[in-house]
């Protein structure tokens, strides 16, 4: 089955073409980063606009790539939610137009569920049950993972997630959005134990997160010390060991409460070098494995919108249906 997978939940559309036989055939991003930085996050309007853009290109891209045409296509999955509303319809609308004139199915899929099964494209794919940490621009999360569609949440942050505080921390420190590598870089170049930032909830017995006042931790160190490069990669490398300590320390509660060995890490933030590290240091330390997208596939893409997909549709395709809609709030543990 050759399935055309779109993403567009936010500010990056994503298309790739996935055989269930043969696997990812090809694969296309275009990030509008550069679009928002001037306004230092992203613009909604702006988002939906540039998806009507790329999205007709992009698709034209990996069916070349691939050697296909639009007529090869056996089934278009789309990203159905959660994300920005208006960015969603882009995606739905295309992908629902197209199969609909191509007279084959199409289906929604959950986003963070393309991102939680993203690890099993890799060459090192996890078996299920495995733990799963979701981790973020805009979700945190511990799920337990038994199969396809059969999702428990752990626990999961109370107010910001970890990639909010990253791209709100990198505000307080001057740095350019989007906050996650840029903070990352210049903790790089910071000296550790210079600075004492709080680990919020570590110690809570629970498998929730808080990052709320980790970030005003640091927009109070921020306007107590003086605004020099040292200080504020020193500043940046104590909020990336908080916030690393935090998710590891979590991750590894969550084994230990479900009695698994296996942690599969997704999201943008699982791109994070320091936070791996720490990752398979704990693996090591506590006996059990942790699995990783490729780093390609670590932010928001097409490929595991298809492979979701092809997944789902091995028990049986749905039937083709013109209508649609999308759902910016929308729960993966209510998935069947």
């Amino acid at each position: 089955m050759l399935i055309l997978g779109v993403e567009s939940s936010c500010d990056e559309t994503g298309l790739a073409l996935y055989d269930s036989d043969a696997g990812l055939l090809a694969h296309a991003l275009h990030s509008q980063v550069a679009m928002h930085q001037d306004y230092g996050g992203v613009v909604p309007e702006l988002a939906s606009r540039d998806h009507i853009r790329r999205v007709i290109p992009l698709s034209r891209q990996v069916l070349t790539q691939a050697g296909r045409g639009f007529k090869d296509l056996d089934a278009v999955a789309y990203t159905e939610g959660p994300g920005l509303a208006g960015a969603l319809l882009v995606g739905a609308a295309f992908a629902k137009g197209l199969a609909f004139a191509l007279g084959i199915p199409s289906v929604g899929i959950h986003h963070l569920e393309g991102h939680l099964l993203s690890p099993l494209l890799s060459g090192r794919p996890p078996v299920f049950p495995f733990v799963a940490l979701l981790v973020s621009g805009g979700h945190t999360q511990l799920m337990r993972v038994n199969s396809v569609g059969r999702y428990e949440l752990l626990g999961e942050t109370q107010d910001d997630a970890a990639g909010e505080a990253f791209d709100k921390t990198a505000k307080l420190l001057g740095l350019e959005y989007p906050g996650g590598p840029a903070v990352s870089k210049l903790a790089e170049m910071g000296r550790a134990g210079r600075f004492k930032l709080p680990r919020p909830m570590i110690n809570s017995h629970d498998l929730e997160f808080s990052f709320s006042g980790l970030k005003t931790a640091v927009l109070m160190l921020v306007r107590s010390q003086p605004s020099d490069a040292a200080t504020h990669a020193d500043i940046a490398r104590a909020f990336q060991d908080a916030m690393v300590d935090v998710l590891v320390s979590k991750s590894v509660a969550a084994l230990k409460a479900t009695k698994l060995n296996r942690l599969v890490v997704a999201g943008g933030v699982g791109a994070n070098k320091q936070l791996r590290a720490a990752l398979d240091e704990g693996a090591e330390k506590n006996r059990f494995e942790v699995f990783y997208p490729e780093l390609e596939l670590c932010t928001d893409n097409g490929a595991m919108i298809a492979f979701a997909a092809a997944l789902r549709w091995g028990k049986g395709l749905p039937p083709i249906d013109p209508t649609f809609s999308v759902r910016p709030r929308w729960d993966l543990a209510a998935l069947g």
